[in-house]
């Protein structure tokens, strides 16, 4: 009887969705890269970026990787401070990423706060502070079209 138990408890296991199996770990990052990644860690986890950028702006120089509907940014030129995606693989370890309802965001996002500002719609996880870490799953037509994840500068 019990041989005839482990095989289904291991496919249970499978086939729940997973945090270590999630792209998108909220408050953290995106496709294996995370904030506070430097250049050559995110190029290691992603490879090479289908192009590259470097600027100034407010806030001092900075680098932005593009790879295929995926954008990391170094303001500053040295560690990940925010990325952003429009890709649809991309999932949290509830299964919500671009495409997702709101209500799907609402009810497998813990924490999340949905409003209306500056005529459109978002969804968020942390606090607009300098400094601090924020999620945000912009909706549109009631669903999530891009999730950003980075440190608010100002």
């Amino acid at each position: 009887m019990r041989l005839g138990f482990v095989p289904l408890a291991v496919l249970a296991l499978a086939l729940m969705p997973s945090a270590a199996a999630a792209t998108i770990v909220p408050q953290k990052g995106i496709a294996g890269v995370r904030l506070g990644m430097s250049q050559a860690k995110v190029g290691s986890v992603l490879g090479a970026p289908k192009s590259t950028k470097h600027g100034t702006n407010d806030f001092g120089p900075y680098t932005t990787f593009r790879y295929s509907k995926l954008v990391i940014t170094f303001q500053g030129n040295t560690a990940v401070t925010s990325m952003s995606t429009t890709r649809r693989t991309e999932k949290t370890g509830t299964g919500v990423g671009v495409g997702s309802t709101e209500a799907q965001v609402r009810a497998r996002v813990r924490g999340v706060t949905c409003k209306t500002e500056f005529g459109s719609r978002h969804c968020y996880l942390g606090a607009f502070l300098i400094g601090r870490r924020v999620t945000d799953f912009f909706v549109k037509n009631g669903r999530v079209t891009r999730v950003n994840i980075g440190r608010v500068l100002d």
